[in-house]
């Protein structure tokens, strides 16, 4: 596991005075993770023919593609867990470049989606952004249905990458900046 990075984000008061805090991800988070890197994929999955074992297989398989990747490809980013009253609710990974924060990922188990836990982080990572003068930059799938929030957020489309759309949001004041 690469070394853990200052945090570059705090949660709102508002999200830590309902019991919600980010912690630093260990090893031992794993088998939460692999639920949680699940739980975003289901409706993907429900109507392939698969067994339950196959599907199991495949979500562990590219888990462990995604979680590799992350840690040998993005320098610098913090791997922090989301966790309400002591119990792990989602994940944030969070890479703070010279420009902007980009969010590697953002995810919270079904039970806390929809709940406008997820527009409370977003946007006080543009509060926090705009307070440095800089961005907020995130890859999304084109079915995935936070699409709407991020719209909504006033983040725009830059690049189209097949399944991906890659997203920006500019500070006020911030006309372009190079991606970092």
């Amino acid at each position: 596991m690469s070394p853990q990075q200052p945090p570059a984000f705090t949660l709102p008061v508002a999200l830590l005075s309902q019991g919600f805090l980010l912690r630093p991800e260990t090893d031992a988070d794993i088998p939460f993770l692999m639920q949680l890197y699940g739980s975003t994929r289901e409706a993907e999955l429900a109507p392939l023919p698969w067994s339950s074992e196959q599907k199991q297989a495949f979500l562990a398989s590219q888990f462990q593609a995604q979680r590799h990747h992350y840690r040998t490809r993005i320098v610098g980013c913090g791997f922090e867990v989301m966790v309400h009253n002591g119990r792990p609710a989602g994940r944030l990974y969070l890479n703070a470049g010279p420009t902007r924060l980009h969010i590697v990922d953002i995810a919270l188990l079904p039970e806390w989606r929809g709940r406008g836990i997820g527009t409370a982080i977003l946007t006080a990572l543009q509060a926090t952004a705009d307070a440095d003068g800089k961005g907020v930059g995130i890859f999304v799938e084109k079915f995935n249905p936070a699409l709407r929030l991020y719209r909504r957020l006033g983040f725009t489309e830059i690049a189209d990458h097949g399944i991906y759309l890659e997203m920006d949001w500019l500070a006020a004041g911030v006309e372009n900046y190079a991606a970092g």
